[in-house]
């Protein structure tokens, strides 16, 4: 497994402002599904801050980028920077990448939020130790 590559982006803030507006000016039902999973993202920890990042909301602990939602026609990706060294047991991570991975969310299919949530307090955790001094 290569190297783990953390992405720091600045700038982030505690409900970025614009991350509120890219919500609102998506199609209701797309925005309500991201909105959803990029509030987890919020809720990990104090430390969480977000920010538009490739014109998408990006969720950071401190500076270093751990998740994100983008929505598309007719999907929401829910995704994860360091995915590649998530558990994933329930097989929902998709992508190819040397790193990154996402959860593809259909409206009109059932995910597993069980196995989702836990993919994002992972990937929390798993850059919160990253932090970690030592």
């Amino acid at each position: 497994m290569a190297e783990a590559r953390l992405f720091p982006l600045s700038g982030g803030e505690p409900r970025h402002p614009e991350v509120d507006r890219w919500f609102d000016a998506r199609p209701t039902e797309l925005a309500s599904l991201g909105k959803r999973w990029f509030e987890e993202m919020r809720q990990c920890g104090p430390d969480v801050v977000d920010l538009l990042h490739d014109g998408h909301p990006t969720a950071c602990v401190g500076d270093l980028a751990f998740g994100y939602v983008n929505a598309f026609r007719d999907h929401v990706n829910v995704g994860f920077f360091l995915g590649n060294r998530l558990p994933d047991p329930e097989a929902l991570l998709e992508g190819t990448g040397r790193f990154m991975r996402h959860v593809k969310i259909h409206s009109s299919r059932s995910i597993d939020e069980v196995a989702l949530r836990d993919l994002v307090r992972a990937a929390y955790a798993d850059m919160r130790a990253r932090l970690a001094p030592g």
